[in-house]
């Protein structure tokens, strides 16, 4: 069963018994999958704007509006915030371990249990800390397997996005737009909104990716004014390949600056690997 964000949530912060069968064990990834428009309707059936606006709430400077969430779910942040972030970008990497996600909340929750209930109100603010403390030894544990798979996963979403943020090429499409494509490994792109959407600042943008066949861009209210939405999109054919123009131009530019700081003396093929993988060298204009 494939679930979004919110309904994984749901299934952490409720009494379901069944998230030890099969039921939770199949990969998000299967979202999709395939080449198929059916495969995008399921994906947006699950995938809700709730969804989105916790991913790039995480990642913005207001942070996240929880007064769309249960009461359950802002326990779970209050908790942990790093157990948390590791729920959310375990999510994000489409992985076969949402059984796992869902062990790992509930363990968080059921943690706070563990500590003893205050005897007064002057020992409320202890209370609380040693419940912190408890979710907090929970969500490290490396010797439990759940911990130890939510982690890893996570730990895989959260190193592409920073490396995306250095590794993305944008250039203006027909329309003026500066464009980015690529095609991560993890379901990343509403994780990067923020960060593009305060360095472009009113300049129009948007990322593409191919491999999910999705696009996130940043609209503002009207011309001139300050920030902006972020809308997650499904993509057509010929938005695909509108990124053109001046893209020639936009890739000598690219070239010639690596170029011309480049130090032939100090190539190092391996760590360049390391730092840029082949995987992401399809979009990368100066390789």
């Amino acid at each position: 069963m494939n679930l979004g964000l919110v309904q994984l949530f749901e299934a952490i912060t409720g009494n379901a018994e069944d998230a030890d069968s099969n039921l939770y064990n199949g990969s998000q990834g299967e979202l999709f999958g395939g080449s198929g428009n059916d495969n995008q309707k399921e994906y947006f059936s699950n995938i809700k704007e709730t969804d989105i606006s916790i991913v790039t709430g995480m990642h913005a400077k207001t942070g996240i509006d929880f007064s769309v969430l249960q009461p359950e779910i802002l326990r779970l942040f209050e908790l942990s915030r790093d157990a948390f972030g590791a729920v959310v970008y375990a999510w994000m990497s489409e992985l076969p371990v949402t059984g796992q996600i869902i062990r790992f909340g509930k363990k968080i929750l059921a943690s706070q249990n563990t500590v003893s209930n205050a005897a007064n109100l002057s020992q409320r603010d202890k209370f609380e800390a040693a419940q912190r403390k408890a979710a907090q030894i929970a969500a490290t544990d490396r010797g439990d397997l759940d911990v130890q798979t939510v982690r890893e996963a996570a730990q895989k979403v959260w190193h592409e996005i920073h490396r995306l943020m250095g590794l993305l090429r944008f250039c203006p499409d027909e329309g003026g737009v500066y464009t980015a494509q690529c095609e991560p490994d993890h379901f990343v792109l509403p994780a990067l909104g923020p960060h593009f959407m305060e360095r472009f600042g009113e300049t129009p943008w948007a990322m593409i990716d191919n491999k999910r066949r999705i696009k996130i861009s940043c609209e503002t209210a009207r011309p001139g004014a300050s920030g902006g939405t972020l809308v997650l999109s499904t993509n057509t054919e010929n938005t695909f390949s509108s990124v053109k123009g001046r893209g020639g131009e936009w890739e000598n530019l690219w070239k010639h600056y690596h170029k011309i700081i480049n130090n032939e003396s100090r190539n190092n093929p391996e760590l360049q690997k390391r730092f840029m993988p082949t995987r992401y060298w399809k979009y990368l204009s100066e390789l």
